[in-house]
């Protein structure tokens, strides 16, 4: 395997489980010997730290060494990183019970809304559409790890929060869980307003727009036209 590419393995390795490693086990005990603001600090520090090798690492690596999807893949990524802006704009609430915030477990008591009536983790199912949407060009193997690693830490992620958030917060999350669903419910989307799927394709325009000049590759409709 090309040098580069062992070494965006490994960082986007190191990434996934340090975060994995910080917020979950290693939480408390650091919360205990530095406090929050301590233990935020190292967090921050650690994962900047490996963003930075993965960037690196990802731009040394050969850009596109696999056949690709076609028309195809493109078309299936382009629709799924619509609802993927939906659901992690949604997220983006103070009525959003998995944020570390002082109304979280009255967030939970309150009942789903929104994003949340599709998938208790709209933030998290919002990045997994997202690396979803990369993994199915099969454009090049740099963005099939990166696309993994956002993968995994997103959806293992939200079921190590489902258990964290239970044992903090009791029968609130668990009444939160039966009223959700960890799976996306397709037939919710339309539960989100119509201000959110307009927040969404303005962001999706844009994105699409400026994937060109940032990533050197045409996105979206712009593939296209």
């Amino acid at each position: 395997m090309d040098q580069a590419l062992v070494s965006l393995l490994a960082a986007s390795i190191a990434f996934v489980g340090t975060h994995f490693a910080l917020s979950h086990p290693l939480r408390a005990p650091i919360v205990g010997t530095l406090g929050e603001g301590g233990f935020m600090l190292i967090y921050n520090v650690v994962a900047i730290a490996c963003l930075v090798w993965m960037y690196f690492a990802f731009k040394a690596a050969p850009p596109a060494d696999l056949g690709g999807s076609g028309n195809l893949g493109w078309a299936v990524a382009t629709l799924l990183t619509l609802p993927a802006l939906a659901l992690f704009l949604g997220a983006m609430t103070p009525r959003n019970p998995a944020m570390p915030t002082p109304g979280a477990e009255a967030a939970a008591r309150a009942g789903p809304a929104g994003a949340f009536l599709v998938t208790r983790h709209p933030m998290m199912w919002g990045f997994a559409l997202w690396a979803l949407s990369h993994i199915v060009l099969w454009w090049s193997t740099r963005t099939l790890i990166v696309g993994g690693a956002i993968l995994v830490l997103s959806l293992v992620g939200a079921r190590l929060q489902d258990a964290k958030k239970r044992g903090q917060m009791g029968d609130a999350w668990r009444s939160w869980e039966e009223q959700t669903s960890f799976i996306p419910r397709l037939s919710k989307l339309a539960a989100l307003s119509w201000k959110g799927w307009l927040a969404a394709a303005l962001a999706w325009g844009v994105l699409m727009w400026v994937h060109l000049p940032l990533g050197g590759i045409p996105a979206g409709v712009f593939r296209w036209v």
